[in-house]
């Protein structure tokens, strides 16, 4: 199946029925008064989120979706059928963004949860509703309310333990192949990962954790350049995210560069992020004279001026990739006691993922808004061109 994490549908709620204007008519009642009912509520669209599905391809073919309106209202004060909610079941991890506002509806995290997205119409009202002691013939009703539409903007972000960062042909899809059992594509260009995917890495009997091998990240993703949103919004969820060192690069690119790079646009994209725990995993070290190893290792940590935790691995002889998944393994479980012991610690996680993610909706937000004023300027000079008046050449 199509892994697709983006989709824009528009959702329509049921209206509600109409009330009924009606009078009995009997033979032993001539004058039986009003008898017309109310009118049902319309369905209402439900989003739920459900582990049995992992992608939005079903969203991006069909955009449009339409709960059942409620049906009128009837004589003898026989009230109309309510319309049926519409529920939509979507993959955990999927963010609800109104399309016009971008305002982050509800984000979907848990098996099962529901969010009501579109709240069906309320029904009308009979004319035996309107029936009192200076009334007795009423002729008024009221018709149902329609319901609520929606242009949505559907997020899939994955769920995982450990992000893989790194520009493309890094050897992230490398890594994620030797430590798991998913075979992401490998070649010898850019990008050959376009999509998320994940591995579940087996470290011991019960003792496993997700990774997620992520599209590669180039300058300006931040600001929508490459992939750019596409790879960036993946790495908000994860706990770890594991930097790849390319140290063999083909185009001798400066490794040290290729490192501050994607902390710029990390920092650029979500500061909060730029922050969480970074592991560097220095990569392709079979490439490089044994007699080197250590002198470019120590060089890059130098000019980085790097505290934090250093693998070297070479990915694709599984050279170090079981001391890095035992030592992810091992912090995993740390962070995961010490969130169940103190309940204050798991406050502090879920707070600072809120904040990524709003700082990531006002940099996506910011990108919109940039676009919108460049195509605005831009049709503004066709206009202005064509209101210009022609030249015209005389030939002689």
């Amino acid at each position: 199946m199509k892994f697709i994490d983006e989709a824009n549908i528009t959702v329509d709620a049921g209206k509600g029925g109409n009330g009924c204007l009606s009078f009995l008519r009997e033979k032993y009642r001539p004058k039986g008064g009003p008898d017309g009912g109310d009118g049902g509520d319309g369905g209402s669209v439900i989003l739920e989120a459900s582990d049995a599905i992992n992608t939005l391809v079903d969203f991006r073919y069909q955009p449009r979706y339409s709960a059942e309106s409620g049906q009128n209202g009837r004589g003898r004060n026989c009230t109309g059928a309510g319309g049926a909610d519409l529920v939509l079941q979507i993959p955990v991890g999927t963010s609800v963004i109104d399309k016009d506002t971008l305002e982050l509806l509800v984000d979907m995290t848990a098996v099962g949860q529901q969010f009501v997205v579109a709240k069906g119409g309320f029904h009308g009202l009979g004319n035996a509703r309107f029936k009192s002691s200076v009334n007795r013939t009423p002729r008024q009703t009221s018709d149902g309310t329609p319901g609520e539409s929606r242009q949505l903007k559907l997020e899939l972000k994955v769920i995982a333990d450990v992000g893989l960062l790194g520009m493309p042909n890094a050897g992230k899809s490398t890594l994620i192949r030797a430590v798991s059992a998913a075979k992401p594509k490998v070649a010898d260009y850019p990008f050959t990962t376009l999509v998320p995917n994940l591995g579940v890495v087996s470290v011991e009997k019960h003792r496993s954790f997700v990774i997620a091998d992520i599209p590669g990240l180039i300058e300006g993703a931040s600001e929508g350049a490459g992939l750019g949103f596409q790879f960036l919004r993946h790495v908000a969820r994860t706990r770890l995210l594991l930097h790849m060192v390319d140290m063999a690069p083909l185009d001798e690119a400066s490794p040290v560069q290729a490192v501050r790079s994607i902390v710029n646009e990390l920092e650029k994209f979500s500061p909060t992020l730029a922050r969480r725990d970074r592991w560097l995993v220095l990569n392709k070290l079979d490439l490089i004279p044994a007699e080197e190893r250590e002198e470019r290792c120590n060089a890059l940590l130098e000019q980085l001026s790097w505290e934090g935790p250093v693998f070297k691995v070479s990915a694709i002889h599984k050279q170090g990739t079981q001391e890095l998944s035992g030592a992810i393994m091992d912090y995993i479980e740390r962070r995961n006691r010490e969130e169940s012991e103190n309940p204050e610690s798991a406050e502090k996680e879920q707070a600072i993922k809120e904040k990524m993610e709003e700082e990531a909706r006002l940099c996506i937000r910011a990108y919109h808004e940039l676009r919108a004023e460049k195509r605005a300027a831009r049709d503004s000079d066709d206009e202005d061109d064509d209101d210009g008046e022609a030249e015209v050449f005389y030939v002689s």
